[in-house]
């Protein structure tokens, strides 16, 4: 487990498997990612996600964020980790609507942003985010993404925006300017 301030990531569970079944049946959370909802019944979702659990890829790790009292909310991930350039795509998802807008998504980068860099050799994080949702953009700003491009996939054009790991200059700074790590809201 990895707790942040809101929220705690954990490794995903097969009892996770019902809520990330209705989240990517959700129109509207699909229209987020640029994606189309799913339309397969839960009896065939569910053996491949069992499959992912038991037979989790070496280049991605996927976690549950669930609040402080336990309940699951989201999930998040970083995938396509490429260890000699040193660098990985981070994706987010608060799937359920009583915790957007409510600093929940973004603590969860946050959390998961300083787990990386602090527990893994990678230097460089990116994500991209749907150009008109100017809501994540605002939120991965406030944890220190910049922005680096855009990019047209599928007909959508995303935004593209990188994090770098500066360890080696955080040590060196002072704890109210450090570099390396996301940032917490004053």
């Amino acid at each position: 487990m990895i707790r942040g301030e809101k929220v705690i990531l954990r490794e995903k569970r097969l009892s996770d498997a019902s809520n990330d079944y209705a989240w990517r049946c959700d129109p509207e959370l699909a229209r987020l990612d640029g994606a189309v909802a799913l339309k397969m019944p839960f009896s065939e979702f569910m053996p491949n996600y069992a499959d992912e659990l038991y037979y989790p890829s070496p280049i991605r790790r996927r976690f549950a964020i669930d609040n402080l009292k336990g309940e699951h909310i989201g999930n998040c991930m970083y995938y396509d980790i490429d260890e000699r350039r040193k660098q990985a795509e981070l994706g987010i998802l608060i799937g359920d609507r009583k915790y957007w807008d409510k600093g929940y998504g973004t603590d969860a980068v946050i959390t998961m942003v300083n787990y990386i860099f602090e527990s893994t050799p990678l230097q460089r994080i990116h994500l991209s985010t749907l150009d008109w949702n100017i809501r994540a953009q605002k939120s991965f700003s406030k944890c220190g993404f910049t922005p680096r491009g855009y990019l047209n996939r599928d007909g959508n054009r995303f935004l593209i925006m990188e994090i770098w790991n500066h360890l080696e200059q955080a040590e060196e700074a002072t704890p109210s300017s450090q570099p390396g790590k996301a940032k917490r809201a004053e």
